[in-house]
């Protein structure tokens, strides 16, 4: 797909959101992104898009509520009249020990992860229909793409990464003659949180086989890779230096 005059709806637009929409629209593509608390950083990647000549919105939205996806895809069409790449990034990463969990953390979890971007994805397909094809670009998890829990203490977030992993293998089946293409990303080590102490940023740099974090740079490339592909569906990519193989 050329993202010439494309459209482009990310939600959880920040961090390497905001890099992956710079990204797109330095291709030529409009994008439409979701905040919910992050208004400020929204507003600085409309700027950044908007100085490249391509048009922008940020459109609050709570992705827990079904009502408001439904919502952020609408207005996003109002803005731009169509809809061809959706990338599903909203995501909660809360540490959590196993005797403190509820049921709400649960049900939020999964909510964030899996329902609103399948949910998301539900309401764009029509209007990937109605331009002849699209392209859903899901978020897993490096830890959830290797198949085993490797830290305590993540219950909700692996199980809900792990069922996005499945969620895109059975989109990309039922929208394959739609040419809808569904793919996946599971990243790994990309970006040190601001508060990880240095000792852990080495550590975490000596258990990944290629020695070194990614740079949001390393996942955008995945995603622009998913856009331009006419012929993988249903595949998950993971991008963490070999992370997952140890």
């Amino acid at each position: 797909m050329d993202l010439s005059e494309r459209v482009v709806l990310i939600t959880g637009g920040s961090r390497i959101g905001m890099s992956i929409a710079t990204e797109v629209a330095r291709r030529g593509a409009h994008v439409a992104l979701s905040y919910k608390n992050s208004q400020a950083n929204a507003e600085k990647t409309v700027a950044a898009i908007q100085s490249l000549s391509r048009n922008a919105v940020a459109i609050r939205a709570d992705l827990s509520r079904g009502s408001e996806c439904e919502e952020f895809v609408k207005a996003s069409v109002k803005a731009f009249g169509r809809i061809d790449v959706l990338v599903n990034m909203a995501s909660l990463y809360n540490k959590k020990s196993f005797d403190s969990l509820t049921e709400r953390d649960w049900d939020l979890g999964f909510t964030v992860d899996v329902k609103a971007a399948f949910l998301c994805a539900l309401a764009t397909v029509s209007h990937m229909r109605a331009v002849r094809g699209g392209r859903i670009i899901n978020f897993s998890d490096w830890v959830a793409y290797s198949g085993r829990p490797r830290y305590k203490g993540y219950l909700p977030y692996y199980v809900a990464k792990a069922a996005v992993v499945a969620l895109t293998e059975a989109l990309a089946l039922e929208l394959a003659s739609d040419k809808i293409l569904v793919n996946a990303i599971a990243p790994g080590p990309i970006r040190p949180p601001d508060n990880l102490e240095i000792g852990e940023v080495e550590k975490i740099e000596k258990a990944t086989p290629l020695g070194h974090w990614g740079g949001d740079s390393e996942v955008v490339k995945a995603v622009i890779a998913l856009i331009e592909t006419d012929f993988m569906t249903g595949e998950t990519l993971c991008v963490d230096g070999g992370r997952h193989l140890r």
